[in-house]
């Protein structure tokens, strides 16, 4: 760490959302270019800054600096070149000289302290000396802010955030509850804002501390699927992280139920607490569905219309199938589900085929866009994703989904008579929430799915309840179509999920297990296999060929395989630009994915002659694209999602993407990829099970390569474990049907 001092001598460039800023900063010893978060600071202003030099490969040698500090300029002409560089508005330099030679060395003194002596000065009235002394005011609470902030590691950015939320106010509330800054800040969160408040000398039993702590766990544990948790067991795990006694944590939850921030309800042997938006999209979704249901009112399909409709597709349907699209016509609310191979997609196109022919409207959607796409393949009408047929248009926060801006809701509904969605394993409470407010009564809402692939990323287990409560017309497909002849990867999916195990000796094209037992030969197999094998062989590109993996950590890991294969199929030749965040670099060329929904990301798609043909908002987690261009000049990258969107991102955004040579299993639902590579050898118990590795094999259309341990294949065909999730979606339906 170095410490550099000198004056700003110009802003090469600045972003005013980030506080990114390119500098030229005149030292004792001549220019420097220096980068960092330089928000609230001028031309003009002397300054120290602590940091380290880098050597960028275009610009050459700069100063990347973490803290940087105003100091008072002590001398003539650093005053004049203050006052005059344009950091205060309405004074140039020879007003600046003037003001310098009334009071000399006593100039700040004066501002600051007797400022209507400015109106000594011939051109400054009594209201622009005030305006003067509230400038130079700003700016100092400003600063002193920042030096304050600081003091409790906090970067540049957050700070930055932090005053620009409370101003002034800020010191009360680190000195009082620091905890506001987890529910009012972005990015905050409670480990920081508990760090802020140790070194605030906030006690530990403070109920500040436990009512943000007890959100925040109700947050981890929405991040795992749970919609509420039992009341004893929540406090049990708030105790051991917090350090204090379960008694206290227990005392707790009346006072944040009073404060609406949690609902607590009565469940079998213990109170359950949900986040209050979670309990109430379930209570909504419940209301919604039977309404949907009881409101329509179809027309019975006759033996006629069956068969125009199989004469129409050149298909014979089977009995399960016809008596799926009979009910689907009839019903207001209709859920199919089945494995690969069982005819589902045939049994959808023959339900829009009937659609057509009453002239009924209806459109199709999927929870992502690599599923929409898939649908629109599959059916040849047009998909979208979920969120682009409500018109995503807000921001949206992990704590209050209600805070989501929809373009279509209850007061613009969706203008169509049947809203058919595929994949809806994939669906969360939310979604679904959202989903529902935008259907009127009277339209149709057909949902589709396989409920043995894994649940959604989101909390909820939509498709699952939905099918347990059994308030709704329901078909569950199990004859397959595909045969084993013409496809092992659906006959070994499906033996996979009945629990019978599969016979890894033999070596078939399209599904095949090359033993391997150390984790470093794996890894070299993988490079082979996706740089030189299967595209030599098959003919088919990077992004065609896909690394699934249960875990993050280790060498088999997301992190660990990415490293590797990054520097394997895409290393640093000296013709690609690259950038780091974190841990992570990223390389043009790259392949990525976006890990969280944000809903303000701004793309385009482009055309012919370079011009943006469509453009929007929203990125979602789990979107998967390339790296095309990388400016570290700009501190820009640009990513062109599988799906032709083109976004920028900034390089202080790019903690919303990952490398995604290989990716995780949970992350790659919804999705199809022609070769599909699963290493398997070992990792946590409750990551290598019988679904788990279904939905892998699940996501291959041409081949699945197993790479590693047989022995532990079949350890997880044995491994029937599902991990619970805590939901009340099919309670809410049952009551209110009054079941």
């Amino acid at each position: 760490m170095v410490t550099v001092k000198g004056y700003i001598d110009e802003i090469l460039y600045f972003d005013e959302n980030t506080g990114f800023s390119i500098l030229r900063v005149t030292t004792e010893d001549g220019s420097e270019t220096c980068v960092g978060n330089a928000k609230g600071f001028s031309a003009g202003e002397s300054v120290e800054m602590d940091g380290e030099y880098v050597e960028h490969y275009i610009y050459g040698k700069e100063l990347k600096f973490t803290a940087i500090r105003f100091v008072a300029p002590s001398d003539r002409v650093s005053v004049i070149r203050y006052l005059g560089s344009g950091a205060i508005k309405g004074l140039g330099e020879k007003m600046a000289v003037r003001i310098v030679d009334k009071f000399g060395d006593d100039t700040f003194r004066i501002i600051e302290e007797e400022p209507e002596r400015l109106a000594e000065i011939k051109g400054i009235s009594a209201a622009k000396a005030r305006e003067i002394t509230n400038q130079l005011a700003a700016k100092r609470e400003q600063r002193d802010a920042m030096i304050y902030l600081q003091k409790f590691g906090l970067s540049q950015v957050l700070a930055d955030r932090i005053y620009e939320k409370y101003g002034q106010e800020m010191y009360g509330i680190l000195k009082n509850n620091p905890y506001r800054l987890a529910e009012e800040v972005p990015a905050v969160g409670f480990k920081k804002a508990d760090a802020i408040a140790f070194k605030a000398g906030i006690p530990a039993d403070s109920e500040y501390r436990i009512h943000c702590g007890l959100l925040y766990l109700l947050g981890q544990l929405a991040a795992d699927g749970h919609c509420y948790y039992p009341a004893g067991k929540l406090c049990e795990k708030a105790a051991e992280m917090l350090g204090i006694g379960q008694m206290q944590i227990e005392e707790c939850l009346p006072d944040l139920a009073m404060q609406q921030k949690i609902t607590l309800k009565n469940g079998e042997n213990d109170s359950r607490v949900y986040i209050k938006s979670y309990y109430q999209a379930e209570e909504y979704c419940a209301r919604r569905l039977l309404e949907l249901r009881d409101g329509f009112r179809g027309k019975a399909v006759s033996e006629e219309t069956l068969r125009q409709v199989e004469a129409s597709l050149g298909i014979t349907l089977d009995t399960l199938q016809r008596r799926a699209v009979c009910t689907c016509m009839e019903s207001g609310v209709f859920l199919l589900s089945g494995g690969p191979g069982t005819g589902k997609t045939t049994t959808i196109n023959a339900i829009i085929t009937c659609m057509e022919k009453e002239e009924r409207a209806f459109v199709l959607a999927a929870p992502t866009g690599r599923a929409a796409k898939r649908m629109k393949e599959t059916t040849g009408y047009e998909a979208q994703t979920i969120h682009r047929l409500l018109e995503i248009g807000g921001e949206v926060s992990s704590e209050d989904r209600d805070n989501t801006f929809f373009g279509k809701n209850e007061s613009e509904p969706l203008e169509a008579d049947c809203v058919i969605v595929d994949e809806a394993s994939m669906v969360d409470i939310h979604l679904l929430k959202a989903l529902l407010a935008a259907i009127s009564t009277g339209t149709q809402l057909i949902l589709v799915g396989d409920v043995d692939q894994l649940p959604s990323v989101g909390p909820g287990q939509v498709l699952k309840d939905l099918l347990s409560c059994e308030a709704f017309p329901t078909m569950l497909l199990q004859r397959i179509f595909r045969q084993s002849d013409e496809s092992h990867i659906i006959e070994y999916a499906h033996k996979i999920n009945h629990g019978e195990q599969i016979d890894l000796s033999k070596k078939y094209a399209d599904f095949f297990l090359l033993e391997k037992e150390a984790p470093e030969v794996i890894c070299s197999y993988l490079v082979q296999l996706m740089g030189d094998v299967i595209p030599r062989k098959l003919g088919l590109s990077g992004g065609d060929i896909q690394v699934l993996t249960p875990m993050r950590k280790g060498m088999l890991g997301v992190e660990g395989l990415n490293a590797v294969l990054q520097e394997r199929l895409n290393p640093q030749d000296g013709s690609k630009a690259e950038c780091s965040y974190g841990d992570t670099v990223f390389r043009e060329g790259d392949r990525i994915m976006q890990i969280r929904n944000d809903y303000e990301l701004e793309w385009e798609v482009i055309g012919k002659h370079q011009v943006a043909v469509e453009s929007g908002k929203g990125i979602f987690n789990g979107d998967v694209g390339t790296v095309q261009e990388i400016s570290n000049y700009l501190k820009l990258m640009k990513v062109l999602f599988d799906d032709g969107k083109t976004v920028y991102y900034e390089f202080q955004a790019l903690d919303e993407l990952e490398l995604a040579y290989a990716v995780t299993i949970h992350k790659s639902q919804g999705s199809e990829y022609p070769v599909v590579i699963v290493p398997v050898l070992s990792g946590p118990r409750m990551l290598l099970t019988r679904n788990l590795l279904y939905t892998a094999v699940t996501r291959a259309k041409q081949c699945v390569i197993l790479i590693g341990s047989g022995k532990m294949v079949q350890q997880m065909i044995d491994t029937d474990h599902v991990q619970h999730r805590y939901t009340s979606l099919k309670e809410r339906i049952l009551e209110c049907a009054g079941y």
